[in-house]
């Protein structure tokens, strides 16, 4: 028998993500205050979790487990962003949106969908009856999670501690993680997601075309809107022609973390394969080629193009 999903909890996770992202939005647009915005995201995700496990009451083991693993995450990722916009200063993110209440409406409307959609693995387990015997697939997603777990805080906290370094200021993470992939925090996170779902999957029967649309949506999420594509601008408009970002950017997976001795080597179309999108190259500057003068033997006043 396949796993019957319970529309009650689906409408009150989204009733309670409303009401708590509307709570919030009111914050920002009253106070112009956005310094809780990745706070409020990360803890709704922990109320959801907490939320559909109590109001079941089964307490069956996966479930204890999943949200906790939610709650973990929640955490560690909310109180890492608050203390660092706090440290920082304000979110530039916002500073488009601070007196145009609509885009900031949109902004907050899209939160609340990305906490529901994402949440959908643990909310369906959580809602439900089925509790099979712990499978492989239990502990594979939770090793899985564990991975992106690690990588993700750890890479947070290498450029955490890359910028706050004097010596730093005004140049590019490169260290830690950040030396194989652009992105590792991103790369953590989608991992420990996909994780959820895969330690969820027992559960499923029936189920998974709804629950994968969970990390489906964080990953694609990532990877073409207010991730990887929005830092990539940011970066490149900065440091895109500083010859040492421009080597580190073509030596460098975007998301995958790889050694750069190999990634560096790999011909356009294989990177592609391996997530490197021309949408993560608009606004790099093109350099075209120049004439200049080299010496050819003894006294040789020859040209050559670079």
């Amino acid at each position: 028998m396949g796993t019957v999903i319970d529309s009650h909890f689906l409408a009150l996770t989204a009733l309670v993500t409303i009401g708590y992202q509307f709570l919030f939005f009111v914050i920002t647009a009253l106070l112009k205050f956005d310094k809780v915005t990745d706070f409020a995201g990360s803890t709704n995700f922990i109320i959801l979790a907490v939320l559909t496990l109590v109001l079941k009451g089964a307490w069956h083991f996966r479930q204890i487990v999943l949200s906790l693993l939610v709650v973990l995450w929640g955490l560690r990722l909310g109180l890492f962003l608050l203390f660092r916009i706090l440290q920082w200063g304000e979110d530039r993110r916002f500073d488009e949106m601070r007196n145009n209440l609509g885009k900031l409406a949109v902004f907050w409307i899209f939160q609340a969908v990305w906490v529901w959609t994402v949440s959908l693995p643990v909310t369906v387990v959580n809602a439900s009856d089925r509790n099979p015997f712990l499978q492989a697939e239990d502990i594979a997603g939770w090793i899985i999670w564990a991975v992106g777990f690690i990588i993700e805080g750890t890479a947070d906290q290498q450029k955490l501690r890359f910028k706050q370094s004097p010596e730093n200021r005004g140049k590019w993470c490169n260290a830690g993680l950040w030396k194989y992939s652009r992105h590792p925090n991103y790369f953590g996170e989608i991992l420990l997601w996909w994780g959820i779902f895969v330690g969820a999957s027992p559960v499923l029967e029936g189920a998974e075309w709804l629950v994968i649309l969970g990390p489906i949506f964080l990953t694609l999420l990532l990877l073409f809107v207010s991730g990887i594509p929005l830092l990539e601008e940011s970066a490149d408009k900065k440091y895109g022609n500083v010859e040492g970002y421009r080597i580190y950017k073509r030596r460098t997976s975007p998301l995958i973390p790889l050694p750069t001795s190999v990634y560096g080597k790999l011909p356009a179309w294989f990177k592609t394969i391996l997530l490197e999108y021309p949408l993560y190259s608009r606004h790099f500057p093109r350099q075209e080629p120049y004439w200049c003068r080299t010496s050819d033997g003894e006294g040789s006043d020859a040209l050559k193009m670079d």
